[in-house]
């Protein structure tokens, strides 16, 4: 029992340090792991440079499985120091987590997988943890809240969008054909695409009267349709604007975070914290 317990306060104290910023050296311990993030995504740039990789391959090489190795000691301590570790690596930041380590050892196979490390820079969203930045914690909550609640209404915007690039693309394939650049309904949906967007590349353009007065339309339609997913959001952003998460704490059972500072027990799981 007793060693049982040591064994327990061990994951805990672990648990604390590395999923929590509220206390010093949890904050340190996440201090260094952006240094270290930082320095890796750098070496994986500065290996992709040529005249750098043929004069510090070696070194860039050595450094980047000391980088590899640091975070898969990392990724194990995070899933031993919880009580589902299988809810964890299936959890946002635990995939991500996995994706910065799994490229090193693809690249033992496959040449040129490595490149995926830079997937190690999606982890610096920790800073707003780190530095406990309560205002940004909130309002990526807000966000992430607005996202989730106006899903269904973006599917059926997208859906809509889709089938209207499609009909618009057919549209201007017949009337305007191959000799003028639009060779195939694949082609023009490409091109509806694009300038529905705004984004104008050029390469394709409508030749005939009927054509542009299309394209005129279209273009139109295009500043209306990029302004629907923002209204979207920002009116489920104004009913969740209520939500404030002051910090970092973290429950070991299920992972759940933000959690009041006076709160006993998990919001989410019930567990006492």
């Amino acid at each position: 029992m007793k060693h049982e317990s040591r064994y327990e306060r061990l994951r805990e104290k672990t648990h604390e340090v590395i999923f929590e910023a509220d206390t010093f050296w949890g904050k340190t311990f996440d201090v260094v792991l952006l240094v270290a993030i930082v320095l890796s995504v750098i070496a994986v740039m500065l290996e992709s440079v040529l005249e750098i990789r043929l004069k510090y391959g070696n070194i860039l090489f050595i450094a980047e499985w000391i980088f590899t190795a640091l975070f898969t000691v990392e990724y194990i301590a995070r899933l031993w120091s919880v009580n589902k570790p299988w809810k964890y690596a299936t959890s946002f930041y635990g995939v991500i987590d996995l994706l910065s380590i799994l490229p090193a050892f693809i690249a033992l196979f496959i040449s040129g997988a490595q490149a995926f490390l830079i997937l190690r820079s999606i982890r610096l969203i920790r800073v707003f943890r780190v530095f406990k930045l309560v205002r940004f914690l909130g309002e990526a909550s807000v966000l992430k809240e607005a996202l989730r609640a106006s899903r269904a209404k973006i599917i059926v915007f997208v859906g809509s969008v889709f089938i209207m690039v499609v009909i618009l693309g057919t549209m201007m394939y017949i009337i305007e054909g191959g000799e003028n650049g639009f060779t195939s309904i694949p082609k023009s949906i490409y091109w509806a695409v694009v300038t529905l967007t705004t984004v104008g590349y050029g390469d394709i353009a409508p030749q005939t009267p009927l054509g542009q007065g299309l394209a005129t339309l279209i273009m139109i339609l295009g500043y209306g349709i990029i302004a629907v997913p923002t209204g979207i959001v920002t009116s489920e952003m104004a009913k969740k604007g209520n939500i404030i998460h002051s910090n970092t704490r973290s429950c070991q059972h299920c992972g759940a975070e933000e959690h009041s500072d006076k709160a006993s027990y998990c919001y989410k799981c019930g567990s006492e914290m």
